[in-house]
């Protein structure tokens, strides 16, 4: 979750050089040149039976495809420190996905941890609302938060879907098949947009960026997330997406400038507090 908030801010550059769809497509072409080994089934692995593969298919259109074009959208909108409020939100769309698709209970404090993730987005809009006078640029702002919104349920149904198909597949091989689908999603968009691209004009630097957002998304992130899935309830994993916000945070302040504002440090104190509220276990493990 660490390495999931550094990339997410520091795709704020990525995406002031390359168009939405053909960053996504580079991220995954990229990720499926260094996972070519990890696609074949182990040994001792299972088939893949006709729900395996509906799984994946499933995990990947919310986990790489839609959550891609949402976060990535939503990053050239809004700020690294906005995202890091709203993906703090996560925990509890997982309680409220696992409620209603695992039948898991929702308890009073992760009611209330929900209730603070609400409010903290809500003064993340108060925030851009107050800095940004014109109409115009307070709707981007609004549009970029609803998309980052968009990115964290995409993301809660890919640790939901996840928590079921890392019992059967490898971590690997998951992280390798649900790119491949990502890849082949997005790849009508990106080559439309690489028709026109002047990719000779991108800097080294901003190659070296990308390579490590491919790698850090696409491969290590999953392999890792998939690899803790397979010894930690789904509703226990929640807890560790406290280091998104955090880290998404501390890549805007220190090395993209921002700035926070009194607003936007209640909005993060709120956010964290409904982390805590929606993962911190129960006396009775409720």
């Amino acid at each position: 979750m660490a390495l999931v908030g550094s990339y997410v801010a520091l795709t704020k550059t990525l995406v002031l050089i390359f168009p939405l769809f053909l960053l996504a497509g580079l991220r995954f072409g990229i990720a499926a040149a260094a996972m070519a080994t990890w696609v074949q089934r182990g040994a001792l692995e299972a088939r893949l039976d006709a729900h395996d593969k509906r799984l994946l298919f499933v995990e990947s259109f919310f986990g790489n495809f839609l959550f891609s074009i949402c976060m990535l959208g939503g990053m050239a909108l809004t700020s690294a420190l906005a995202a890091g409020v709203i993906m703090a939100a996560m925990p509890a769309i997982v309680a409220l996905l696992s409620w209603w698709w695992l039948g898991e209970r929702v308890t009073r404090r992760v009611a209330a941890g929900i209730a603070c993730a609400v409010g903290g987005i809500a003064l993340v809009a108060l925030s851009r609302q107050t800095q940004a006078p014109s109409a115009a640029s307070f709707n981007q702002a609004l549009l970029g938060n609803l998309l980052l919104l968009g990115a964290v349920t995409c993301e809660a149904i890919y640790v939901v879907v996840g928590k079921k198909l890392a019992a059967k597949v490898s971590p690997k091989r998951i992280s390798a098949l649900i790119n491949l689908w990502g890849l082949a999603l997005i790849a009508p968009f990106a080559l439309w947009q690489a028709r026109s691209f002047e990719f000779h004009a991108v800097g080294a630097s901003a190659w070296t960026l990308l390579v490590f957002y491919s790698l850090a998304a696409s491969t290590a992130t999953v392999w890792l997330w998939m690899t803790g899935l397979r010894h930690v309830p789904a509703s226990q994993a929640g807890v560790f997406t406290v280091m998104l916000p955090v880290s998404t945070a501390a890549v805007g302040v220190l090395f993209l400038g921002e700035q926070f504002s009194s607003v936007q440090v209640a909005a993060y104190s709120l956010a964290l507090a409904g982390v805590v509220l929606a993962t911190w276990p129960s006396a009775n493990n409720a």
